[in-house]
């Protein structure tokens, strides 16, 4: 998601810093800091924590794009805050961040079939066709982004949430 929100917006260079991937561009008049986290998911919290103190961006400026087992396949929605719900990559966000309200554009994956452990399912190699169907949200996912930036978050959660 995050590639295809760079590509939409011509950022073509990025650097190491902080254990993650980062390009810094504009939107509008306002500098936007990308980033991909190149640690495990469980510890991401450590390089969001050192790039907002590298970068002076206050927490609840902050967007992050996170799947969830508590929504539908296939439906994107936009958050503000909340908790972790056994996420243990939110987890280590709010850890890291302070216990913070940020912002969550959140892409709904289903819950696992049958009894399989939840930790199971998101990180076993995902089948074919659910591979397609998550690639078909990559699109409303970054759009979500996209309208955070330019209209805010609660025009956004009213744009994403109503279905």
């Amino acid at each position: 998601m995050i590639d295809l929100l760079a590509e939409n917006l011509r950022v073509s260079y990025w650097k190491e810093q902080a254990g993650a991937k980062v390009a810094v561009t504009r939107l509008g008049d306002e500098d936007l800091i990308l980033a991909k986290p190149q640690t495990f998911m469980n510890i991401s919290g450590k390089a969001v924590s050192k790039l907002v103190d590298a970068y002076g961006v206050s927490v609840p400026e902050v967007i992050i794009v996170h799947d969830d087992l508590d929504l539908p396949e296939g439906s994107v929605r936009v958050k503000r805050g909340g908790g972790h719900g056994g996420h243990n990559g939110l987890r280590s966000l709010t850890d890291q961040l302070g216990g913070a309200e940020y912002l969550r554009v959140r892409v709904g994956i289903g819950r696992p079939p049958g009894r399989q452990d939840a930790a199971d399912y998101v990180l076993e190699p995902m089948r074919r066709d659910a591979a397609e169907r998550l690639s078909a949200m990559v699109p409303t996912a970054a759009q979500a982004v996209l309208h955070v930036l330019e209209h805010g978050a609660d025009s956004a959660m009213q744009e994403y949430n109503a279905s």
